[in-house]
């Protein structure tokens, strides 16, 4: 069967297409939106997707995106520096974060264990972690804020037996389990991330 469409636009549905969340047919409307748009608004589509490649890093202490040295939550004062909430991902502190019921700092582990995919402590940033833990203002309480899932459950408990060996007056607490096992955070109502960071349980 010979090629539906000129080769740049078939590169392009492609490249959509790679997206997450994102099937063919939607990968087609995409591209078929770029071509019908003006050269200006599609040029401000590339050219955000350039800014943004070029200007955002990791923060230096939690690794959320950031476009400076810090995250505009490590660069707060008023946030509650005695308190750390540990997430998978970046997108999981824009969750928290609209629900509105935390105040303290963030760390970003960039993935959890997964012995299949080959992730060990190693890849993720569990040595910063501590790294912080010893260094930083005194953390009184660490929330753990993964997502519900298999690999999440195994990288809360062994954050907890490792950070029970160095840091006994830490309390480490989890978020209370109104969360369906196998959901994100970043999909969670914010009403129930809410009640989940409110309830949190001792573990």
């Amino acid at each position: 069967m010979s090629q539906l469409y000129p080769q740049s636009v078939q590169t392009l549905i492609d490249e959509f297409n790679r997206l997450p969340g994102i099937g063919a047919r939607s990968a087609e409307r995409l591209a078929f939106h770029v071509l019908a748009s003006s050269k200006d608004e599609a040029m401000r589509l590339a050219l955000a997707i350039r800014d943004v490649k070029k200007v955002i890093k990791a923060c230096s202490r939690c690794f959320n995106a950031a476009e400076g040295e810090l995250c505009h939550i490590c660069s707060d004062h008023k946030r509650e520096r005695g308190i750390m909430c540990i997430v998978e991902l970046p997108r999981d502190i824009i969750a928290i974060e609209k629900c509105g019921g935390f105040s303290g700092v963030y760390h970003v582990l960039q993935g959890v264990l997964d012995p299949v995919a080959g992730v060990g402590p190693g890849q993720l940033r569990v040595a910063e972690l501590f790294s912080r833990l010893e260094s930083d203002e005194p953390i009184t309480e660490i929330i753990l804020a993964l997502n519900p899932t298999t690999e999440g459950d195994a990288t809360a408990s062994y954050l907890i037996d490792e950070i029970r060996k160095s840091f006994t007056d830490i309390n480490v607490t989890k978020l209370a389990r109104g969360l369906a096992s196998g959901t994100d955070l970043e999909s969670t109502a914010p009403s129930s991330l809410q009640y989940a960071i409110q309830g949190r349980q001792g573990v």
